[in-house]
């Protein structure tokens, strides 16, 4: 028996999604290298940490795919939507108006690129977010399991920690994609500051990711994410190399005895030399088996969404029935060739990714 059953995609119903993710979609503003101090011109992305694995798998992958959010019914809205329709990404949307003045808003993201010893500079405006306010009830996740037949559901740890209920609402739609056999995965993403920010702080943070975890199929997150996001003690990850693959093997075995229903877990390993050269790796446990990706040096144009690049390629090799190790390999490749463009979203093509994945080169294309 498969260690994932995941349901077999119909492509003669139009309806069917192959994947669905709840999130929040924000705008992120570049000034590419320019720092925000001395910025005269920024690019806007769209991007949202669940929303940018739909938009991949849509793009680069050719999957249909959706995502449940919120929308603000103003300008900025309208942007967002636009982009949205652009990825190829089914919305299902919870509208909300804009007063003209305060809100509710769409969360601004604001992050230069860095350069070389310089590194990257991230900070947000999340007040008054709209996807903040989403909780329990907000969809009617029966009927859009029914008329999607969604064959995988993904939540990730930045929209858990977002709002007072937004946890809540992803161990809801959990719960309810679970009830309509499809595969549920988590991306920790572990941020202690948004916990610190809700009553029960990191405690609660834990219990809630606890029960979120619970109710999942595949758990991505780093050594780091599952020892804060859960609550497992261990060693001081900074102390050891970024690329040493044993320390996150031997914290899987904690998580599957706790949470027996977990059949995969995959990560990055990523190491620093400087903001534009890192040493890239991920790493992928199936029921019991290990895969280990090769180690390449990423030249790294802009780093935003590099992870949400590894999810999105490893989800597809799962859901379109690749072995572990090819999945992984896609994983590996996609992330990598993100971090080559600017923006949190992909421009790859599925043959660029395919190629890197079986370890092609960097030379000219003719």
């Amino acid at each position: 028996m498969p260690a994932l059953n995941v349901p077999t995609a119909d492509p003669s119903n139009d309806n069917q999604l192959d994947f669905l993710s709840l999130g929040s979609l924000v705008t992120r503003l570049d000034p590419g290298i320019q720092p925000f101090r001395r910025a005269r011109s920024l690019d806007i992305h769209v991007s949202g940490g669940e929303y940018n694995v739909s938009a991949n798998l849509a793009s680069c992958f050719g999957q249909r795919t959706g995502v449940a959010t919120a929308m603000v019914d103003y300008g900025m809205g309208e942007l967002v939507q636009g982009r949205v329709r652009e990825m190829g990404v089914r919305p299902f949307y919870k509208h909300f108006e804009h007063d003209g003045v305060r809100g509710p808003n769409i969360a601004t993201v604001y992050s230069d690129r860095g350069l070389g010893v310089r590194a990257p500079v991230v900070f947000y405006n999340r007040a008054n977010e709209a996807g903040a306010m989403l909780g329990p009830g907000d969809f009617d996740w029966k009927k859009i399991f029914s008329e999607t037949k969604t064959r995988w559901f993904h939540s990730g740890g930045i929209y858990a920690a977002l709002g007072a209920n937004t946890s809540d609402l992803i161990i809801e739609g959990m719960k309810a994609a679970g009830a309509a056999g499809a595969i549920r995965s988590f991306d920790l993403n572990y941020r202690a500051k948004l916990w610190k920010t809700l009553e029960g702080g990191e405690k609660h943070g834990i219990e809630q990711n606890r029960k979120i975890a619970a109710e999942l199929d595949v758990l991505i997150g780093n050594e780091e994410d599952l020892q804060l996001g859960l609550g497992y003690e261990g060693q001081d990850v900074h102390a050891k190399s970024k690329l040493d693959p044993e320390a996150f093997f031997a914290m899987i075995e904690r998580v599957k005895a706790d949470f027996p229903n977990i059949k995969a877990v995959a990560t990055t390993l990523r190491e620093v030399e400087s903001t534009n050269r890192h040493n890239w790796a991920a790493v992928l446990w199936v029921e019991g088996e290990r895969f280990v990706s090769p180690t390449m040096k990423l030249d790294v144009v802009d780093r935003i969404g590099g992870g949400d690049g590894f999810a999105s390629g490893v989800i597809y090799g799962l859901l379109n029935g690749e072995k572990p190790e090819q999945a992984l390999r896609l994983g590996w490749a996609h992330g990598a060739l993100l971090t080559t463009f600017p923006g949190d979203v992909s421009i790859a093509r599925l043959d660029e990714v395919e190629q890197l994945a079986k370890g092609g080169t960097a030379r000219v294309q003719r």
